[in-house]
């Protein structure tokens, strides 16, 4: 059974390599350019109309969470899981939306913007040898003009529909998306930001019985 995997503002596939997926074919989806002042759900759809078909199951984290929420909301058939993720812009952190007002993000030098994120390990639950080896992989790969047009769609985003086909899977110590202004499914007990690294068995299991729960 093919999975459509979304990763995270910033992110590749590369975040997903230390869950167990072997239950399924994970195909990931890579990103594909904006289009000028594109928003959130649009961007959302027109990944769904290119790469994932019919009511094919569609797993997104944190970023890519909120992309599915969008593709959720549009075909309601398709069954989303979304981890350290939002379903409402009311489960996102009400500081993050001075960014509208103070855009800071669209004038920051991308080997600045780098700088800050690979010193946020913390911010982001990331604590193994492994993890942060990762962590730094997917960082020196991202793309800074995907990312500045990414934070503007979030920081814009207005949905207040959380839509019944979503599954979702949060982190107790999630310091990016606090646990506390969330609702989820499933909850990973002292979980950062990064739990598909940090407790990827965890997770794993989860998806594993959401997916394909036959095999159990």
């Amino acid at each position: 059974m093919k999975v459509y995997f979304l990763s995270g503002l910033g992110a590749d596939k590369t975040v997903f390599q230390l869950l167990d997926l072997s239950f399924c074919e994970p195909v990931f989806i890579d990103w594909i350019g904006p289009r000028y002042n594109e928003t959130l759900q649009q961007y959302a759809l027109r990944i769904k109309e290119q790469y994932i078909p019919g009511d094919a199951i569609i797993v997104g984290l944190s970023f890519g969470g909120m992309l599915a929420t969008e593709i959720a909301k549009c075909y309601p058939k398709t069954p989303v899981i979304i981890i350290s993720s939002s379903k409402t812009k009311k489960e996102i952190p009400g500081l993050y939306r001075f960014g509208k007002y103070f855009p800071v993000y669209k004038w920051l030098p991308g080997g600045l913007q780098k700088f800050f994120m690979r010193n946020y390990e913390n911010q982001f639950g990331v604590r193994s040898k492994k993890g942060k080896e990762i962590y730094q992989n997917v960082i020196k790969n991202a793309n800074v003009s995907f990312n500045k047009w990414a934070v503007y769609a979030l920081i814009h985003w207005e949905n207040m529909v959380a839509p019944p086909n979503i599954t979702h899977i949060h982190g107790t110590a999630d310091r990016i998306l606090p646990y506390k202004i969330v609702t989820c499914n499933y909850t990973i007990e002292n979980g950062g930001h990064l739990i598909v690294m940090e407790n990827a068995k965890e997770v794993s299991a989860i998806l594993k019985k959401l997916i394909a729960p036959q095999d159990i």
